[in-house]
């Protein structure tokens, strides 16, 4: 999977970029991360993005530096690819969707907004996808992008160490679109609190009903 990711704030993905699973996959070559500083296509003086909106109090995204920025993309790549706009607009990702992209997403460009809105002529004329990860404003949309790449990143084949874990985890089709039942670990007590007696029985039928009846 290839991702190219338009932001005013490069240096926020990082540490997020080295560590833990999305790191490995990138080391393993399964997940290619591109970053493209949105004011290093920008014409003006001092490198703004932004601009007063009509009839409004708030700044936003100039459609010519991130027009600009995608094409750049579409050029280096020798095509174009999807375009995805991370929005406060409320159409909200959910585990249904996330597999859906992991699957039809193979390479494609991120929009990271600043503040709420970018021109709507850029959505227009570009944007294949607006994602949401719930109903508020960030100041930045770097961590909703990283949501997003974390949730899809995870569905790359050979990314997880146990492939079997996406099959039974919370909203997964395996348990009807629900929240995974409570887990426990050893020590077998801790402080007054004991593991269900079911879960170290070893009646593989007991527990596969516990689990069902436990299910959130």
């Amino acid at each position: 999977m290839k991702i190219h990711i338009i932001t005013i704030f490069p240096e926020s993905f990082q540490s997020y970029l080295d560590s833990s699973i999305i790191w490995k996959a990138r080391e393993k070559g399964l997940l290619d991360i591109s970053l493209y500083k949105l004011n290093d296509f920008s014409t003006k003086n001092f490198k703004h993005v932004d601009d007063k909106a009509f009839w409004t109090h708030w700044q936003v995204i100039s459609p010519e530096p991130l027009g600009k920025a995608i094409n750049h993309i579409f050029e280096k790549v020798w095509k174009k690819i999807p375009v995805v706009y991370m929005t406060p607009s409320w159409k909200l990702l959910n585990q249904k969707k996330v597999e859906t992209f992991s699957k039809k997403l193979n390479e494609f460009i991120i929009i990271c907004g600043h503040y709420e809105w970018i021109d709507q002529r850029i959505i227009d004329l570009y944007v294949n996808y607006e994602i949401s990860i719930w109903k508020y404003v960030l100041t930045s949309w770097e961590l909703a992008s990283m949501v997003f790449i974390d949730s899809i990143a995870r569905f790359i084949p050979n990314v997880l160490w146990n492939p079997l874990s996406l099959e039974e985890e919370s909203f997964s089709k395996k348990l009807s679109g629900k929240k995974e039942f409570p887990h426990y670990t050893r020590p077998r007590v801790f402080e007054w609190l004991e593991v269900p007696n079911v879960l170290t029985s070893w009646n593989h039928k007991e527990i596969d009903d516990w689990k069902s009846n436990n299910l959130k």
